[in-house]
């Protein structure tokens, strides 16, 4: 029976919000309320459990997505983005130009929301592809295979940090891991797959020709460009590696891995970015501080819809649905990594949206990690993975690609549910072989 109520909750929760287009944060709360209602909860306990998940998801996370918009904003305002794809295409030449747009997408998708990174590259992309008279989709799509990989897989993205909180997963060990696998997922998805699309001709509005271009003097240099954008990815690695290699005690060790917490590690980025990108350039702290204001302001949605699911996972633990699961897969000759893939695919397929499918998934197979040795932080990556697979019509991204490289729905099913389908099964093999080792 908890089962059924679990499966007939999530089916409320797609028909809620692909049905009828209700917000997302929305539905889940009614979900929560559903699936409390069915498994016997007093209504008071619903709410002090909707009260509890809402709070102690955000507690982390308003710290870590609240850095990491201001950075990804201060970035994005500064040139750097613009100066760090320009000058790798530039340096890669005509010939290598897929290799250019790929390093350029990792590099600037890491610090940035997708959908950010989406807005502010794409145009570039496109002046590109018209002056080289290069594939639009040859051009553009490998870009968009790199930021659809870190958007999934790597912290500080909503998602991947998150679902380490719900699990207790190590967030250094995750993005060192979470690196690991995204290398070859982006060279196969990107790459490699557009190699084989011949007879798709993207023609985009002419109005996306035209971006935002600064001239080269308004650009901050490239060297503190992706300084900059990369400053909280090295912190937080080179702690985990230091703790790693370094067992003992020392007050050199707390004093790294307190710049190492992703708390911190985010928090000094934003203030070097400050400097760096804005200061030192002569930009006025007023100024720089709107910018950083308006980048908070672009998260609160993405902050409710996480605290939805975060209400949910805490309905489930309470209700006892997560211990009943816990108990029925408990002995299953099945590995957790791909079970926790498989459900992640199917609220994906069902719901759309990555971020919700990650985070619903993560709140049922919660009790593997109890009832198994599997690695937390490849979990955060096998969901991760799950959640980006065989997008389709009900996921925003789907229509974004569409619409800029206008193109048919059959055309964006063959190049863009494709890519985002070889990202995921690449990503689920990573964990696997990643898995023999860990």
């Amino acid at each position: 029976m908890p089962l059924l109520i679990v499966i007939f909750g999530i089916l409320l929760l797609f028909i809620l919000i692909a049905r009828y287009k209700l917000d997302a944060f929305i539905s889940f709360i009614i979900v929560c309320i559903f699936v409390g209602l069915f498994q016997g909860m007093q209504l008071q306990n619903i709410v002090q459990s909707i009260q509890t998940g809402i709070g102690d998801t955000l507690g982390f996370l308003v710290l870590i997505l609240g850095f990491g918009a201001m950075l990804g904003k201060l970035v994005a305002d500064s040139g750097a983005a613009q100066r760090i794809t320009s000058k790798l295409i530039s340096s890669f030449g005509v010939k290598y130009i897929q290799w250019a747009v790929v390093l350029a997408g990792f590099i600037v998708g890491i610090p940035m929301f997708y959908s950010v990174g989406f807005v502010i590259l794409i145009p570039l992309v496109f002046t590109v592809a018209a002056s080289s008279g290069l594939p639009l989709i040859y051009v553009g799509l490998p870009m968009l295979a790199s930021l659809s990989v870190t958007h999934g897989f790597l912290p500080p993205h909503p998602a991947p940090t998150a679902i380490s909180s719900m699990f207790n997963a190590d967030i250094g060990k995750t993005l060192l891991y979470g690196i690991i696998i995204a290398i070859p997922a982006i060279v196969i998805a990107g790459p490699l797959f557009t190699r084989t699309i011949k007879n798709i001709n993207a023609t985009p509005l002419k109005e996306f020709y035209n971006p935002v271009i600064l001239k080269d003097e308004e650009m901050p240099g490239m060297g503190v460009s992706v300084f900059t954008a990369l400053l909280p990815v090295i912190l937080i690695i080179f702690s985990s590696i230091f703790t790693i290699i370094y067992q003992g005690d020392s007050l050199t060790k707390d004093i790294i891995v307190f710049i190492g917490n992703p708390v911190i590690a985010m928090l000094i980025s934003v203030l070097v970015a400050i400097y760096t990108l804005g200061l030192s350039r002569g930009k006025k702290m007023e100024e720089l501080m709107n910018s950083v204001a308006t980048s908070v302001s672009s998260i609160t949605m993405v902050l409710l819809i996480i605290s939805g699911a975060g209400a949910l996972k805490q309905i489930l633990i309470d209700s006892g649905v997560s211990d009943y699961i816990g108990a029925l897969l408990h002995g299953s000759q099945i590995s957790p990594l791909i079970l926790a893939w498989l459900i992640a695919t199917i609220i994906r397929v069902c719901v759309g949206s990555a971020t919700v499918a990650g985070l619903t998934a993560a709140g049922i197979v919660l009790p593997l990690i109890s009832n198994s040795d599997v690695s937390p932080e490849l979990m955060v990556l096998a969901i991760g993975s799950g959640s980006l697979m065989l997008s389709h019509v009900n996921d925003a991204g789907f229509w974004m690609f569409k619409e800029y490289f206008n193109l048919t729905v059959r055309e964006t099913l063959s190049t863009w549910t494709v890519m985002e389908t070889i990202v995921g099964i690449t990503g689920l093999v990573g964990v696997l072989i990643l898995n023999l080792f860990i």
